[in-house]
């Protein structure tokens, strides 16, 4: 009896060993905060311009999330579930802006998608997201992003529809009343032209040249010659690109001295740097982000950008734009509606909490969804900008 328990020990023994060494071989799960095991992620897809004319915008976007990201995981993620941004260059190209869609969602299995940078390429994902039910947060401000209402696309800056109106008013309040347009072929551009075409007539003001550019182009001299031909009291730009320096320092070196307007898509680093002297007077809208004093010291909404603008400041060595305003809003609008989702989290579900924000206060303005407005912001958060000594200022209007 005896030799028989020695044999009985020595097999749960030998039993013990073998079950810690067959533990030690399995995948480590690394504890989450207060205890237990690391939750899945929520895989976001994020379609930029790193590339390309767009790329001045889409590098702001980028940097602003994967700091938010690193932000929101260092304090336990989102309900415990760390966020897991991937991201696709799509070279300011629609077609590859649908390219990325499609991977995004088939192979990563992504439950939103935040972009893209420019409208054209905004508008190009849509079967795409149409057909998986994914929705879509764009960073673009083409009026057709939300204006062709679809259930599932929404949008964080003010779209041309606001935008234009409010330059236009500005313009005929300052005393110009015959203008010159130029504007870009691509989805941004063509959406604005169209707008201010049609909104002019009610703003008192005639269009008497009305010129375009294709995006990459690099000589704009003969429209400029033409604009100048016409004689009018004002010009007015519409772009997003990095052509929109070429734009400024052709009207100076053909001595025009009519003063220029721009949209809110010039609101960027990029174009000072590339336009130099010649941008000194440049008139444009844009989010209060660029002087921060705009919100009103003490409010909800300086509280929120200047935390936003310091971090980002300090991180990156220089000032967000109002490009990395729109990625923080986008990311923001996403994250604020994973935390409400109860249960498992689904494209579908998310959709559906991100229609219903409401009083989210962000960078670029307080978001309020609806079943029938997709954008949310109003013109009472614009205001003026003009270039002075190489930096923002403030406008009167």
């Amino acid at each position: 009896m005896e030799r028989r328990a020695w044999r009985t020990l020595a097999s749960l023994v030998a039993a013990a060993l073998l079950a810690g060494a067959v533990a030690g071989c399995a995948p480590k799960q690394e504890p989450e905060e207060g205890g237990g095991a690391q939750k899945e992620p929520y895989r976001i897809g994020v379609v930029v311009s790193l590339t390309g004319t767009y790329a001045g915008l889409g590098i702001p976007e980028k940097q602003a999330m994967e700091m938010e990201r690193d932000r929101i995981n260092s304090e336990g993620g989102v309900n415990g579930h760390p966020i897991e941004l991937i991201f696709e260059d799509d070279a300011t190209d629609p077609a590859k802006a649908a390219a990325a869609t499609t991977k995004l969602i088939e192979q990563d299995g992504v439950l939103a998608i935040i972009g893209a940078t420019g409208t054209a390429q905004t508008m190009a994902m849509r079967s795409e997201i149409q057909r998986a039910g994914v929705p879509q947060v764009s960073m673009a401000g083409g009026s057709v992003i939300t204006a062709q209402f679809d259930p599932l696309v929404f949008q964080t800056p003010w779209p041309n529809r606001i935008v234009v109106p409010f330059i236009l008013k500005t313009m005929a309040k300052k005393g110009y009343k015959k203008i010159a347009v130029i504007s870009d072929t691509g989805g941004f551009g063509k959406d604005g032209h169209d707008i201010i075409v049609k909104e002019a007539p009610a703003a008192g003001i005639s269009v008497v040249a009305d010129e375009t550019f294709n995006p990459g182009d690099t000589d704009v001299s003969s429209q400029l010659t033409k604009i100048r031909a016409a004689d009018p009291d004002a010009v007015l730009m519409w772009n997003a690109g990095k052509e929109a320096a070429l734009v400024v320092k052709g009207m100076r070196q053909l001595g025009m001295k009519q003063p220029l307007f721009g949209s809110h898509g010039n609101a960027r680093k990029e174009f000072i740097e590339g336009a130099g002297s010649a941008a000194e007077g440049f008139v444009f809208p844009a989010g209060k982000i660029l002087v921060p004093e705009a919100y009103g010291a003490g409010t909800e909404s300086y509280r929120v950008a200047t935390s936003f603008i310091d971090a980002y400041t300090k991180k990156y060595g220089t000032p967000p734009d109002t490009f990395a305003g729109h990625a923080y809003d986008a990311f923001l609008i996403v994250v604020d509606a994973l935390k409400r989702v109860e249960g498992d989290v689904t494209p579908e579900k998310l959709r559906n909490a991100i229609e219903q924000t409401k009083g989210l206060v962000g960078v670029g303005g307080t978001f309020t969804y609806s079943p029938t407005d997709h954008n949310g912001l109003t013109e009472s958060e614009l205001v003026l900008y003009r270039i002075e000594n190489g930096a923002w200022v403030l406008d009167e209007q």
